[in-house]
């Protein structure tokens, strides 16, 4: 995925700060080959303008954002056949959770055990599909279908995404790192 970073010169005046494929991406080595993550930008606290020089989502340590922090990544979810294809072709799915905890720190710390899928994050995020299809599921198995064009506005609530469809349903998120009160 292309990202286009702007900027300030020494002047003051905007340039472009770089022009190239997203710096992290993430795929897990024992599902389908799938980026399942690119991460586009993010800031560990509230940021500030003229941002600094140096790009932030390189050494960004945790999926999650503190409290003011943000992300800004597409995610993909692959549909559940796929999963359980794997699962059935011999994917040892403990080797992939621990990928994913490797690769992407602070997101399985979120998710149930007992309860595959559901996670609650602390952060508020605002989301569009941009393929394929997904259901979102609530604390109660309630679900809504979103569709390419929908949009999402998660409050930190307990939820899953679960692709039952034939294809890989990308989203655009941006996540912001909020305070449990």
């Amino acid at each position: 995925m292309r990202r286009v970073v702007t900027g300030h010169d020494a002047r003051g005046r905007s340039v472009f700060i770089s022009d190239g494929r997203t710096p992290r991406v993430v795929r897990l080595d024992g599902l389908p080959e799938v980026d399942i993550l690119d991460e586009v930008w993010g800031t560990d606290r509230a940021p500030r303008v003229p941002a600094e020089a140096r790009d932030p989502t390189v050494g960004m340590t945790s999926f999650v954002p503190l409290p003011g922090g943000t992300r800004f990544r597409f995610f993909t979810t692959l549909p559940e056949a796929w999963v359980t294809a794997a699962r059935g072709g011999g994917a040892d799915m403990s080797a992939v959770m621990d990928e994913l905890q490797a690769k992407m720190p602070g997101l399985a710390e979120s998710m149930e055990v007992e309860n595959p899928g559901m996670h609650t994050t602390p952060t508020i995020d605002y989301g569009v599909v941009i393929s394929g299809r997904i259901y979102l599921e609530l604390d109660d198995g309630r679900e809504v279908l979103l569709e390419p064009g929908d949009t999402y506005v998660q409050n930190g609530t307990r939820h899953a995404w679960r692709n039952r469809g034939r294809e890989p349903c990308v989203i655009a998120v941006v996540m912001i790192g909020a305070e449990r009160g």
